[in-house]
């Protein structure tokens, strides 16, 4: 499972905020609802907003091993 447990703990560290993301950065509140339940995200949006907070992508994202992951 994907968690962006830690795009919140950037995002608080930063001068950015939701609304920030939203109105200058034109980041969807689709994305934000992405976010806060950690739903699957296009890299370009994970791009984005590593650029837009000047971060990595291990700074907004992680890998968490789930029983619940797909069987491969």
């Amino acid at each position: 499972m994907i968690s962006y447990s830690p795009f919140w703990e950037t995002l608080k560290n930063s001068i950015e905020t939701t609304y920030t993301l939203i109105n200058k950065h034109h980041i969807s509140s689709a994305t934000i609802d992405k976010l806060r339940k950690n739903k699957p995200m296009n890299t370009t949006t994970l791009n984005d907003l590593c650029r837009i907070l000047d971060c990595k992508l291990e700074d907004i994202a992680e890998y968490i091993p789930n029983e619940n992951d797909q069987k491969l």
